[in-house]
């Protein structure tokens, strides 16, 4: 199975008995699920179905989105209406009392328009048992496109990834035919120390003979050196499994941090030195693309 990113883009749109349902939704990148929809007030009490759904197809990253819903020919939230029944008895009441106070009929359509429930816009959002399988089926179209193009930038994420594992193998290749040379060139300088304090005729000395064993121990890296291509093949072992693999990942780039930071203090080597430089560089750009992995 490829990677899948945290990035990505998704939209949804039902029309359906004269009702508009469009809902978009992107996402980043985040440690945790998160998401956050902007939609109508009166369609807060589908809140928990909708993030149960995203949440269903989505394990990481940060969700936004948003619902517009709106009559399919108008494309508005809503229909305004009058009231002429209202208009007619404000009209009736106001001109009996006009006459009683012997005031002149100046009543406009604006003062009537005024009037409490006279202008009615209604709200085609309060109905959300059949707003629901609309708003569903929007949201689930909206899912399946986020999550086909999170797949997508996730190929070209692994692609990414599986280039510089090679690169990093081949830089470890490097350190991995050093070593002898390394070894050689640090016992011959371990003697040559050991001449300079005369202690060259007391190697045989069991003491002298733990401490110097002690010493080259503390300087050999093929421990790390074995824990390093471990890390690669659970590398590629990731790579070919199901399910999210970002925190996964994020781990052994640390530990593989760990390991190579290691080979740079004990190593006393320039040919050495540089190749770690190279390593941790290359590490370094895999680590950021996998922050981008679910």
């Amino acid at each position: 199975m490829a990677l899948v990113s945290m990035t990505g883009y998704g939209r949804g749109e039902v029309v359906t008995k004269g009702l508009k349902v469009e809902v978009e939704l992107s996402s980043v990148n985040r440690k945790q699920f998160d998401v956050r929809i902007s939609m109508p007030n009166n369609l807060s009490g589908l809140d928990a179905k909708i993030k149960k759904l995203v949440h269903d197809s989505i394990s990481r990253g940060s969700v936004t989105g948003v619902v517009r819903i709106g009559d399919a020919n108008k494309g508005v939230g809503g229909k305004v209406s009058v009231d002429v029944d209202i208009a007619e008895c404000y009209m009736r009441e106001l001109r009996k009392a006009g006459r009683k106070l012997k005031v002149s009929d100046d009543i406009s359509l604006r003062d009537l328009i005024r009037m409490p429930e006279v202008v009615k816009c209604g709200d085609i959002t309060r109905d959300t048992t059949n707003i629901w399988p609309s708003l569903r089926t929007a949201f689930c179209q909206a899912v399946v496109a986020l999550v086909n193009m999170r797949k997508s930038e996730g190929r070209e994420l692994e692609k990414d990834i599986n280039k510089r594992l090679i690169t990093l193998k081949k830089i470890l290749a490097v350190v991995e035919k050093q070593l002898p040379v390394a070894e050689k060139r640090f016992k011959s300088r371990l003697k040559k120390k050991l001449r300079e304090v005369g202690l060259a005729d007391k190697t045989a000395d069991d003491k002298l003979q733990r401490e110097i064993m002690f010493f080259i121990d503390k300087t050999d890296i093929s421990e790390e050196m074995v824990r390093l291509v471990s890390h690669f093949k659970h590398a590629h072992k990731l790579l070919r499994e199901n399910g999210p693999a970002g925190r996964a990942f994020d781990f052994l780039c640390q530990e593989m941090f760990r390991e190579i930071n290691t080979i740079a203090s004990k190593a006393n080597d320039t040919i050495i030195s540089r190749q770690v430089v190279l390593f941790k560089t290359e590490l370094e750009c895999v680590r950021e693309q996998v922050q981008n992995i679910e």
